[in-house]
């Protein structure tokens, strides 16, 4: 491997023959496999001859935080040392944050790092407890214990801001938790989940005797009214710009033409594209297979032939070739599949450039945009339901509210014997 990224023998020698060769070897053939550039591997393994050179460890021990910090300080206000990427630093603070982001990755991968020592958020027992209630007793989706274990991390930090403790939370804490979300911007919707959050974690908080009884009870979050908005979605020329915007040769493009076909055709969920995987393509009955995020039920749909085209030419032009099956990685290495957040910035960041009035520039926003246009195009509400995976047709129900057509048609009744 130091062979390889230096072609000068005595580089490549020094290297070789530094502190904890193997350790540093085997974590720079793990990123290789993982895709990283030449280019990265080249730094990384310069930092770790840095590192493996100002730690005093044997690589056998476990490291903490703060032994760490201690060398990448003394490596950083060192007046003179050597030459780091290839050119001498000149921002300390700079080459004190990359040492300790080498040296935190490779220990933390040998497996020698203390976790002990990382920063614990406040009331991490609570919410690490309340979080196994959510998965093992509840049976509640990863995505939803995460959102509602942010709300409950988020009020325990701001609890531990105020100098006070769960035993001591009152209903006017509280109220005054809600309030100032309000005050920041929060629309009711937002305020609405926050306040069913910590109604669930007050709820078994108020089990486990870590707070006063009736505190889950007093929590009222503000009223919703059902199918009291409209669907938050972009007009279909819209939609059409921003394809247009993806008909490039840039593998960016390429890759993102796909992923935007997706929730644009088909109105997937953000978190139904990120799991999709090549074994999920059935080439043959030119089929593919989708897990729904809500009901867990593997629903099959029938590949257009544009969409045939986009993930034919991202798979065989684009994606890398690499063991990982998640159908969309990034562009870059290390291969990684895309996160709800990188498929969230795809559709947004485009969206954005293309129209400034929108409610809503996520992923979602094309879901709705889909379900109008087929409703435009005749199809039912079982229907749409049915082809947008919901487990009730209720939750079609509020685009009746964008059937212009047939809103004209009752608007023309005449009532007038009737009442």
């Amino acid at each position: 491997m130091f062979n390889q990224l230096f072609p000068y023998p005595r580089v490549a020698e020094r290297h070789q023959n530094g502190p904890l060769a193997d350790a540093r070897l085997c974590y720079l053939d793990h990123l290789a496999a993982q895709g990283a550039a030449p280019l990265t591997l080249r730094n990384t393994a310069r930092e770790l001859l840095v590192i493996a050179r100002e730690m005093c460890w044997d690589g056998s021990g476990k490291v903490n935080l703060e032994q760490i910090a201690a060398a990448a300080n003394h490596w950083a206000t060192r007046p003179q040392h050597p030459l780091q990427h290839g050119r001498r630093t000149q921002n300390a603070e700079g080459a004190r944050a990359f040492f300790m982001l080498i040296a935190r990755r490779w220990i933390r991968f040998l497996g020698c790092l203390s976790e002990s020592e990382e920063p614990v958020s406040p009331g991490y027992v609570h919410s690490a407890d309340f979080a196994m209630y959510l998965r093992d007793e509840r049976g509640l989706s990863p995505r939803t214990i995460q959102n509602r274990s942010w709300h409950v991390e988020r009020l325990l930090g701001w609890i531990a801001t105020r100098g006070l403790s769960l035993h001591q939370l009152s209903v006017m804490d509280i109220e005054e938790y809600l309030s100032q979300a309000t005050a920041t911007g929060w629309t009711r919707v937002s305020i609405n989940t926050c306040a069913g959050a910590l109604r669930s974690f007050l709820r078994h908080a108020e089990n486990r005797r870590w707070c006063s009884s009736g505190l889950a009870a007093a929590i009222c979050g503000p009223r919703i009214y059902r199918n009291e908005a409209l669907p938050a979605g972009p007009t279909w020329p819209t939609v059409e710009r921003l394809l247009a915007t993806v008909e490039g040769d840039r593998p960016k493009d390429i890759r993102d033409r796909a992923i935007l076909l997706f929730f644009v055709v088909y109105g997937f969920r953000a978190g139904e594209v990120s799991r999709l995987r090549l074994e999920d393509l059935d080439w043959e009955r030119e089929r593919i297979f989708v897990t729904r995020s809500k009901s867990y039920q593997r629903q099959a749909y029938q590949l257009t032939a544009g969409m045939g085209e986009a993930i034919v030419r991202y798979v065989s032009e684009v994606r890398p070739r690499c063991q990982r099956r998640e159908l969309f990685l990034a562009c870059n290495a290390p291969w990684r599949p895309l996160s709800q957040g990188a498929l969230w910035h795809i559709v947004a960041d485009r969206l954005r450039q293309l129209s400034g009035t929108l409610s809503h520039y996520g992923p979602h926003s094309l879901r709705h945009a889909s379900a109008t246009r087929l409703l435009a195009q005749g199809m039912t509400f079982p229907e749409i339901s049915d082809y947008l995976g919901h487990r009730s047709v209720n939750s079609t129900r509020i685009y009746a509210k964008v059937d212009l057509a047939a809103l004209r048609e009752v608007g023309r009744l005449d009532l007038g014997g009737l009442i």
